[in-house]
């Protein structure tokens, strides 16, 4: 497998991979849903606890957006299992998502999950797949810092809405500084529909255009 970084609007191909809830074949199970794939540097580590159960907490929110969890990294299957049971047991929270058991690292290596500063651990990456199977976002973490759940899960609802539609969202939507809850426009496509603009939407020049949903 070529070990580098897929591209967005890339499909990702489909492969049969060993999990804490058997084998799935990924992402062709998941047709039809949203799925968030993370990867995570080692089992029975203490920021990665932190991270299971953050979307553990959450894994209702992301379930009304019609999207599913699944956790990845290079341990084996019994590791992973060990794992959740300690985070039970010693936590109270149980994971009801899969984790992929990616031993032989061809995953990692395909995602481009592998830093080679950092040994054969694999990185904190995040990958939103649509319903499509198609690659969507991508965001990658170093192994010392934990993500902010709450954005991944803006982020989905902020692709779901662009699709819905057709429209852009700004920066820290839906509290944007400038415009709040609203949506930015496509651009103007010619110079008869750039002078219309004004007259159609809110805007603060032809070019920058918004509307409420």
């Amino acid at each position: 497998m070529e070990s580098r970084m897929p591209l967005l609007g890339e499909k990702i191909e489909d492969r049969k991979l060993k999990t804490t809830h058997g084998v799935v074949n990924f992402p062709g199970d998941y047709r039809g849903k949203w799925v968030v794939l993370f990867s995570h540097p080692a089992d029975f580590t203490p920021v990665c606890t932190t991270e299971f159960v953050a979307f553990q907490k959450r894994i209702d929110e992301f379930k009304a957006l019609n999207c599913e969890l699944i956790g990845l990294s290079i341990d084996q299957v019994f590791a992973h299992i060990k794992w959740v049971e300690w985070i039970k047991e010693k936590l109270g929270v149980e994971i009801t998502f899969p984790i992929i058991a990616d031993d032989m690292g061809e995953v990692a290596k395909s995602f481009g999950m592998i830093s080679p500063a950092k040994g054969t651990n694999t990185i904190r990456a995040v990958f939103v797949i649509d319903p499509e199977g198609v690659l969507r976002l991508i965001l990658y973490y170093p192994q010392e810092i934990g993500r902010n759940i709450d954005e991944i899960i803006r982020a989905v609802k902020a692709l779901q809405t662009s699709d819905a539609n057709k429209v852009a969202i700004p920066a820290g939507w839906p509290n944007n500084e400038l415009i709040g809850d609203k949506v930015i426009i496509p651009p103007a496509s010619d110079v008869k529909n750039a002078s219309e603009r004004p007259k159609q939407f809110e805007c603060f020049d032809w070019w920058f255009c918004y509307k409420k949903l």
